[in-house]
């Protein structure tokens, strides 16, 4: 299938990964970074933002200072001399950066043991398939799943409209959950990677 025009080979699609769909079949998905099309954006989709990867279109325009109340249409940002100068493979590598610290996340490493490994969902009536989901796929997901959970903590302490008795509630419930997914911290090479619920709770 050609990429051309197609998310799979747009600059825009970022955080690529393996999900499994309804139908349980594997398939490349990412999000994108114009937010085009919700989450999980599948490689197929196409839309007129579409850029190749290798290219990068930047548009900069020069504005003249207006008071805040008279501005009509976007707003225009002013970008760094250096950021104009790089390629596409240096913004792209400085892309990752930011928003691997804007949603507080990284590459993480399934342990090697499990590398090529399955998940398998055994029914317990008989006749019925089993159900066969390949362990990357699957530690994806809790991957996505962990990196959510930090991002909704990072807002919770951030939010100034919350009593401090409430931020204490809630922060509970998501180290709760963090205490209930300690179980596949054993699919984590690096165990920091992991989660942390409460301490005796791991």
């Amino acid at each position: 299938m050609s990429e051309i025009g197609r998310c799979g080979g747009c600059a825009r699609f970022v955080r690529v990964r393996e999900i499994i769909d309804a139908n349980g079949e594997v398939r490349r998905a990412g999000d994108c970074l114009l937010e085009v099309w919700p989450s999980p954006l599948y490689e197929e989709r196409t839309c007129s933002k579409f850029v190749a990867r290798g290219t990068f279109k930047l548009e900069v325009k020069k504005t003249r200072k207006e008071p805040m109340a008279q501005k009509s249409g976007p707003t225009h940002i002013s970008l760094p001399e250096d950021l104009l100068t790089m390629d596409a493979d240096e913004f792209r590598s400085v892309l990752k950066q930011v928003l691997r610290e804007e949603l507080a996340t990284e590459p993480v490493d399934l342990h090697p043991r499990f590398r090529g490994g399955e998940l398998i969902l055994k029914p317990g009536k008989e006749g019925t398939a089993d159900k066969h989901v390949p362990l990357e796929a699957f530690f994806h997901k809790i991957v996505m799943i962990r990196d959510k959970l930090r991002v909704l903590e990072q807002k919770l302490n951030t939010n100034d409209k919350l009593l401090p008795e409430e931020k204490v509630q809630l922060q509970q419930y998501i180290t709760g959950c963090y205490g209930t997914l300690t179980t596949f911290n054993v699919l984590f090479a690096d165990k920091d990677d992991g989660f942390v619920g409460q301490k005796g709770s791991e």
